[in-house]
């Protein structure tokens, strides 16, 4: 028997069996153990955390279902993860944060002359010109700015279109890990920022809600000062991945072929992300340009870089054969 039938075998014996096989039990705990190791030591525990791991080896154990659905969420855990490990070591003490010159630079390029003597950013005009129904739009559309591609990722997955998803996930796990080493490289303010504290660095400045807060205070929900309270990194303005995650849906919505109605669906959030990232004065136009190119970056890399290397989509087209339902026996 060939090494690949034997590989083949095992896959479809440890897919299929109830319990999962010593060796993928052992990947999982050392994974789990690795994660919340580094997270304990580094980060600082947090109730979610043991949740989370508990929740994820549950699934992982129960049936060969959930054991396929957790190997086929691992983008978006990783996701999960390294967004979180960049409390480790903030981009802040890697290189100088851009506060003065991505504002002027702003300013200069898509600036607003309201009179002869003052030019204003368009986050500044907005702070000024702002309406009760455009911030109920605002925070609506910013809800959506992650779970919604997840839960266009599970549709796909559940729907049988099981390749589309995971190159939809891949490529969304991909233009993070583009955005995060951009946030190293290049640490910048967010527009709030130089309103609330001007051109100064203050290391270890806390998030805010900035125009998101009228959302807030209009709803009583306090949901984006809850999430804000926990930003990993405020100088974390380019490029804007907020600005990112729809626009990878919208692509693989268009891709993969979906109805009219999904793609337009993707196509309008996406469009009010982008807006609302402008208009609540958490990213510049430029953030969000940036935004937007590291997507089509992230994109091309994956479908027209990585996918013709050989071992790479032979990797991929195993994880498709693992994940997928339709090789249950």
């Amino acid at each position: 028997m060939s090494i690949d039938q034997e590989s083949h075998n095992f896959r479809n014996h440890s897919r299929n069996s109830r319990l999962p096989q010593a060796r993928e039990a052992v990947i999982m705990a050392v994974s789990l153990v690795v994660w919340l190791t580094v997270t304990a030591l580094f980060v600082g525990f947090r109730p979610e955390h043991i949740a989370m791991a508990v929740l994820l080896a549950a699934l992982f154990i129960a049936t060969p279902m959930t054991r396929r659905t957790v190997v086929a969420l691992l983008p978006f855990a990783l996701f999960g993860i390294s967004y979180d490990w960049m409390n480790i070591l903030p981009n802040y003490e890697v290189n100088p944060v851009d506060i003065r010159g991505l504002y002027e630079t702003e300013k200069s390029l898509f600036g607003i002359t309201v009179s002869e003597a003052m030019r204003l950013t368009p986050n500044e005009f907005f702070a000024q010109h702002h309406a009760v129904w455009a911030d109920i739009l605002a925070g609506f559309f910013y809800l959506c700015w992650v779970p919604v591609p997840i839960l266009f990722g599970l549709w796909l997955y559940f729907t049988g279109k099981e390749k589309a998803y995971l190159h939809f996930a891949l490529v969304f796990l991909f233009v993070n890990l583009l955005g995060f080493a951009g946030y190293y490289i290049h640490p910048a303010a967010p527009p709030w920022y130089v309103a609330s504290h001007g051109f100064d660095f203050i290391p270890g400045t806390p998030g805010e809600t900035a125009g998101l807060g009228r959302f807030d205070a209009l709803t009583g929900l306090g949901i984006f000062n809850s999430l804000y309270a926990r930003n990993a990194n405020v100088f974390a303005a380019v490029p804007s991945l907020h600005s990112a995650y729809m626009l990878v849906a919208f692509i693989y919505s268009v891709r993969s072929r979906c109805r009219w109605w999904i793609q337009a669906a993707c196509g309008i959030i996406c469009a009010g992300i982008w807006f609302t990232a402008v208009y609540t004065s958490h990213h510049y136009i430029i953030d969000v340009l940036a935004g937007i190119g590291v997507t089509l970056l992230g994109f091309v890399l994956f479908e027209y870089v990585l996918m013709r290397i050989p071992a790479f989509s032979k990797f991929i087209s195993r994880y498709v054969s693992y994940i997928s339902p339709k090789n249950v026996c």
